[in-house]
């Protein structure tokens, strides 16, 4: 288990069939049986009508029958919990290793799935549907509070599906990725004849040429892929592509975070977790509208007379470890963009020795590519999707 941690970013172990995006049945891989035999009998039947939707055929193409237990046990295991507060600590207690342990049985050899998102989409509208029908009814809740939270649910969506419309992937073509010196001599001649047009002293020209120099070295070529991919990118064994500034692969969106899509990866983080702890207080103020917001939590009397508040209570407490987990999750992140490293390259300096801890061991800083707080946050906030060959980037130098 130690050594699955420390694994690095870009093994050389061979990919099942169904990690690869462009293998057309890798959802009926046979690492997955269940799954395997359900869509194949769905596509073994004939369709009733010769047009059909291209979206029930990716939903069909995508569709995991091993969930549906999941979702069906986790509503009734609320429900047991909010019996009595013994079963309430005892279930919630052991909820993130039972998810874990069904995940781990039932995906065991599927690296790609669509489980923890699936999952965490139902709880997300599980916890509002109840919102609805049990406190709304109450009276506590004013209008503007009710859309305040149903603002802070749909743009949680809208955030989330801005994350899922891809990382970044690096596309430099099979050509360029086989000769990369004989682009790199281009460059250097376009690059001189351009410098001594222009350039009136020889100090100009050796400059230009150290920068020309350190942005071709920093190119690497990858292993996997076998294209050459630009600083920053790296290779995600779970997509299986090359990522521009690849921080990690998240297993609850079910997709890279890069460059291209981790502002919005943040924005659902903070907004989420916002949304949370502010439904979470309203729940709690309903409920025990005389006790302290920081203690009803904790401590909240005849809570359980009724099976209505005492599910609520109960489903505050569930929403409190899950904002928990996502709230250390979002601080992680906003303390490696200001020390401007990623989540791979905290793990590799973890891994190689070269990194050193800060702030409690909650950021690795590995002083490569950090200038500072406050250039930290606008090479962020500004950055763009990098080009995919070191010619375009020699090129727009000049």
């Amino acid at each position: 288990m130690k050594w699955e941690k420390l694994k690095p970013p870009e093994p050389d172990d061979p990919m099942c069939c169904c990690e690869c995006d462009i293998y057309q049945y890798g959802c009926c891989c046979d690492c997955e049986d269940l799954d395997e035999a359900f869509n194949r009998w769905l596509r073994d039947k004939p369709p009733k009508s010769g047009c059909q939707s291209a979206v029930l055929g990716a939903m069909i193409d995508n569709l995991e029958i091993s969930m549906i237990p999941a979702l069906v046990l986790l509503p009734l295991l609320l429900r047991v919990a909010a019996l009595h507060y013994l079963l309430g600590i005892i279930i919630l207690t052991a909820l993130p290793g039972l998810v874990l342990w069904y995940y781990y049985a039932t995906h065991r050899k599927r690296r790609r799935t669509l489980f923890f998102l699936t999952l965490s989409l139902y709880s997300l509208f599980y916890m509002y549907y109840l919102f609805i029908t049990e406190i709304l009814p109450r009276g506590n809740v004013s209008q503007l509070q009710l859309c305040t939270v149903t603002t802070g649910m749909i743009l949680t969506v809208v955030f989330l599906i801005l994350t899922k419309r891809g990382p970044g992937f690096v596309t430099t073509s099979p050509q360029e990725a086989h000769s990369p010196s004989q682009e790199a001599n281009k460059d250097t001649r376009h690059l001189n004849g351009s410098t001594q047009s222009a350039a009136s002293s020889s100090g100009t020209l050796e400059g230009l040429q150290t920068t020309k120099e350190a942005l071709t070295a920093k190119w690497s070529r990858c292993p996997m892929c076998e294209i050459m991919r630009p600083p920053r990118a790296g290779h995600c064994r779970t997509c299986g592509s090359c990522v521009q500034r690849l921080d990690h692969h998240c297993i609850w969106i079910n997709s890279c975070v890069g460059q291209a899509n981790h502002r919005c990866f943040l924005l659902t983080l903070s907004v989420f977790v916002l949304t949370s702890l502010y439904g979470i207080s309203l729940v709690l103020h309903s409920l025990c509208p005389r006790q302290y917001l920081m203690t009803a939590l904790l401590y909240c009397p005849a809570v359980y007379s009724q099976s209505s508040t005492a599910l609520c209570f109960t489903c505050a407490w569930y929403s409190s470890i899950i904002t928990g987990g996502l709230l250390y999750l979002l601080v992680a992140q906003v303390l490696n963009i200001s020390f401007n490293v990623t989540e791979r390259e905290s793990q590799l300096a973890v891994r190689n020795k070269t990194g050193q801890s800060r702030l409690w061991g909650l950021v690795i800083d590995t002083g490569e590519y950090s200038r500072g707080f406050c250039q930290n946050w606008v090479e962020f906030l500004t950055m763009a999707d990098a080009s995919v060959s070191p010619r375009s980037s020699l090129t727009d130098l000049v």
